[in-house]
C-alpha cells in the first residue's frame, strides 16, 4: 500500500491493554514512542492520545511524563476500587468519545488496542469516511476488531522494535 503523506492521522492508545498484553505475552514493556512512529507512518499527526489509569504507584508519574515527551496527550483516570477489593480501570467510552469528536478532522484513525469492544466504533468511523487502522498483539487481539480494521498491524511481528 502506498502511503499518502497528506493523510491527517489521530492515534488513540489504550495503554492498559498494550501494557498487560506485552507483560503477559513477553514479560516486557512497550516502547510507546516507537508505536507512535509506526502508527503514524510519516503521515500528518493531528492528535496522539494515550489513555492511562492512575494506580498511585511510584514510577507511574515518570511513565506519564515520558509519554508526554514522546508526543502524546495523556488522559488519566483513577483506578476504581470497589467494596470487596475488586478493581477496575477502563477507558473504552472515553476513547470512543474522543475518536468520535475528532473523526471529522481526520482521514485515518489508528486505534492501538486489541479490545473487541471497539468493533462498532471502527465500523462507525469508516461510515464517516475515515480509514480505520488497528495496532495490537495478534495473540491477544479480538478477531472482531482485526476483521473490522482497514489495516491491522500485528505487534507480535514487531517485537524487536517495540518491546523494552
Amino acid at each position: 500500500m502506498k502511503v499518502d503523506f497528506a493523510q491527517r492521522v489521530g492515534i488513540f492508545v489504550d495503554v492498559q491493554n498494550m501494557y498487560y498484553s506485552a507483560k503477559n505475552l513477553y514479560s516486557k514493556k512497550v516502547n510507546f514512542g516507537e508505536i507512535l512512529k509506526i502508527g503514524l507512518a510519516e503521515r500528518q499527526l493531528v492528535r496522539a492520545i494515550a489513555y492511562v489509569i492512575k494506580a498511585d504507584v511510584e514510577p507511574e508519574a515518570n511513565f506519564f511524563e515520558a509519554l508526554q515527551k514522546q508526543g502524546y496527550e495523556v488522559k488519566m483516570k483513577d483506578l476504581q476500587v470497589f467494596y470487596g477489593g475488586a478493581k477496575k480501570g477502563d477507558w473504552d467510552v472515553g476513547i470512543a468519545m474522543d475518536v468520535m469528536r475528532t473523526a471529522g478532522k481526520l482521514d485515518v484513525i489508528v486505534l492501538i488496542s486489541g479490545d473487541g469492544d471497539f468493533k462498532d466504533l471502527l465500523e462507525h468511523v469508516k461510515s464517516l469516511g475515515c480509514r480505520a487502522e488497528v495496532m495490537a498483539f495478534r495473540k491477544t487481539a479480538s478477531s472482531r476488531i482485526v476483521e473490522q480494521a482497514d489495516k491491522f498491524t500485528d505487534l507480535d511481528s514487531l517485537k524487536k522494535e517495540i518491546l523494552i
